[in-house]
């Protein structure tokens, strides 16, 4: 496991925690943002890529 993998684990800790905590607020924008760390973490985990990197392959998709 790199480092870039086991940021990818934190991410989606992270993520979840922040989905949780929008739930109990009722934030819909912490939900999102919490959903798509969960999702970074985990193409992190999985392909250990950087972040940034893997956002640019999400943009180069053209994703709505």
């Amino acid at each position: 496991m790199n480092q870039d993998q086991a940021q990818g684990k934190w991410d989606q800790l992270k993520g979840k925690a922040k989905k949780i905590w929008g739930e109990l607020t009722d934030d819909d924008f912490l939900k999102a943002e919490g959903s798509a760390d969960k999702l970074y973490g985990v193409i992190q985990e999985r392909f250990g890529d950087g972040k940034e990197a893997i956002q640019r392959k999400l943009q180069d998709l053209h994703l709505p």
